[in-house]
């Protein structure tokens, strides 16, 4: 046992290290099964980013306790075995630091978001590399004054500057979890932060009762074997705790965590509970449309906005009109019901607005710029602008193109039918296009039934 417990390779050992594999492969299926099994696109946003580090810097933790703590029994010691590598670098700024560090980042949005209802100052990456400086300065000052002995143990007094690091992590959590409590979220982010802010100090506590089981009786073969196997399974079972996906992805989380029994959300107006009524669901007149009436008027007539829908999709241009849906969606929404209002807009600017975002519109800088820097994400007339450009360039180019293509003759055909049998009304219908059905979606022509050469329009790629 005295051999095991400096040189790795005890039972326990691989007790521990086959829990420790067991959660990394949870931790792989849970943040993986959305994409492969909903067909979700990658966001290129810090949604995703943010949540991809914290899977990494889980994994990371866990290793780092593995390497620096003999788990694994070697015949060499190898360079990459350094206790400053792994203990120090991989454990801290890498590891449980860089966790702690991106979770903080995510609730500074939030707190920008929803109290101050404005997007961040500051971009998540800066912010992010900024909490992190002082886990690599105590990684550095640590590497150059070396207090590790050869079972990568360290004096009390570098324990407690330590621990302390992560302690004020912690507050920071603690401190950022009082200035959001009172916003009623929708997707369980307060409980999900409360939780992330009980594991971390749960996994300060662990670890400074390991620290005390190693470090005051190092000559106690047992006690240590205990203490480091206890670590591992405890990191273990706190790192699945503590990762989540709703506090940054709300509907990934709904289709992650969704029973059997629970209703499918497709859309983020769905997930809020936007109620599609009014003059979105009332039954339109069975007359057939006049082109020279406003596109405005239009639009808000459902079978109208459903072809013209699938008609710009096929023209790979449907932006535009995906856009004013998700507007009608937002103005839907009750102007004191504030936070509703404000999961809108961030869903809307994220799918749309962003640079780079998976269905960006084509609108000026400075009406980009409006909305990205403004005051108020609940404000009623957030897209005013942006829709009146977006409806202008749909009434020059898409509009004139959809009057000779075969979305409006089938249109106009199933008006007549229905006009003659108005059971066909609960018998048949037009289907939403398939870019609607993700609130994730991308512009992906192959998910189109049509091509642009039969569909009647024209290439706008140009124009728009």
């Amino acid at each position: 046992m005295a051999a095991c417990s400096s040189k790795g390779g005890c039972p326990s050992d691989y007790v521990a290290l086959s829990a420790a594999l067991l959660s990394m492969i949870l931790l792989l299926l849970k943040a993986t099964l959305p994409y492969m099994i909903h067909k979700i696109p990658r966001s290129k946003g810090s949604s995703f980013w943010l949540v991809a580090i914290q899977v990494i810097a889980s994994l990371n933790l866990l290793l780092s306790i593995v390497m620096a703590l003999n788990f694994l029994k070697f015949r060499k010691r190898h360079w990459w075995r350094s206790c400053y590598l792994w203990a120090v670098w991989i454990e801290g700024p890498l590891g449980f630091g860089l966790l702690l560090s991106c979770r903080i980042t995510q609730i500074f949005q939030l707190y920008y978001i929803f109290v101050k209802r404005r997007l961040p100052p500051i971009r998540s990456y800066i912010f992010l590399l900024l909490i992190l400086l002082p886990w690599v300065a105590l990684a550095a000052v640590i590497q150059i004054k070396k207090p590790l002995n050869d079972r990568c143990h360290m004096g009390t007094l570098w324990i407690i500057l330590v621990m302390g690091l992560h302690a004020l992590y912690v507050v920071a959590l603690i401190a950022f979890a009082g200035a959001v409590h009172h916003v009623e979220f929708r997707f369980h982010e307060l409980k999900d932060l409360w939780r992330g802010i009980l594991v971390s100090s749960a996994s300060i506590g662990i670890w400074v009762a390991a620290y005390v089981m190693n470090e005051v009786r190092e000559d106690i073969s047992w006690l240590e074997i205990a203490s480091r196997f206890l670590l591992l399974v405890m990191t273990s079972a706190l790192v699945l705790a503590f990762f989540s996906f709703s506090i940054s992805q709300p509907l990934v989380s709904l289709m992650s965590l969704r029973k059997k029994n629970q209703k499918e959300y497709k859309t983020m107006s769905q997930a809020l509970g936007i109620p599609d009524s009014g003059i979105l669901l009332q039954r339109e007149s069975t007359s057939i449309l006049d082109p020279n009436e406003p596109l405005e008027k239009l639009l808000l007539n459902r079978r109208f906005r459903q072809s013209f829908m699938e008609f710009a999709d096929s023209c790979l241009a449907g932006e535009s009109v995906h856009f004013y849906d998700e507007v009608q969606h937002f103005d839907k929404i009750p102007i004191q019901d504030s936070v509703r209002r404000i999961y809108m807009a961030r869903h809307i600017i994220e799918k749309y607005i962003a640079a780079g975002a998976p269905m960006e519109v084509n609108i000026s800088h400075r009406i980009r710029q409006e909305i990205l820097s403004t005051n108020d994400l609940s404000h009623t007339d957030l897209f005013k602008n942006a829709l009146g450009e977006l409806m202008q360039l749909m009434k020059l180019n898409l509009a004139r193109d959809y009057w000779s293509s075969m979305y409006f003759m089938k249109l106009e055909e199933d008006i007549r039918m229905r006009a003659v049998d108005p059971e066909m009304e609960h018998a048949s219908g037009w289907s939403f296009s398939p870019r609607l059905s993700s609130v994730h979606c991308s512009d992906d022509p192959f998910q189109h039934e049509h091509s642009p050469r039969n569909s009647g329009c024209h290439n706008h790629d140009s124009e728009l």
